[in-house]
């Protein structure tokens, strides 16, 4: 059993119906679970999940009401075993953006990498594998990556 972290941009698919890759992410999902792999949430992803969800649709966000996002995430906890927070995810992040050199933006990504480090958490599944490149301690698999190997067995 391998234990995979959903980025939040594999869950934001995966709760979007009207997403064009809504089916590849629950695909994705589907395939990992029936291979007994375990698929899990962080406190950084959900976090993330909220802002883009209740971020109105004209800034890029879903335009969700307080009380959508709040139920979708209760649903998602239902759903995938969360990882509480540790005292080791801050000095994992500060190692990592400091010897990584990581400015702006990337900084979110990498708190997500800290809390995988902190988990023991080996493999993340991400539609943005370029986010976390330069990462040798994680493996990154994109939904596609799962879909075609569906389409390769007999």
């Amino acid at each position: 059993m391998t234990r995979y972290l959903l980025d939040t941009n594999v869950v934001m698919r995966f709760c979007n119906p009207s997403d064009v890759q809504h089916e590849l992410a629950t695909d994705a999902i589907s395939r990992l679970l029936l291979q007994s792999d375990e698929c899990l949430l962080v406190t950084q992803v959900i976090i993330e999940f909220w802002v883009v969800a209740t971020r109105p649709t004209q800034f890029n966000g879903l335009g969700w009401t307080v009380e959508q996002t709040r139920s979708t995430i209760d649903q998602l906890l239902d759903r995938f075993p969360f990882l509480e927070e540790s005292p080791q995810i801050f000095p994992n992040w500060l190692n990592l953006v400091t010897n990584n050199r990581v400015m702006g933006k990337r900084t979110h990504d990498a708190r997500i990498i800290a809390a995988m480090l902190a988990n023991g958490i080996t493999h993340l599944l991400t539609f943005n594998p370029s986010d976390f490149a330069g990462i040798s301690s994680i493996t990154i698999i994109h939904p596609q990556d799962l879909s075609s190997s569906v389409a390769d067995e007999p």
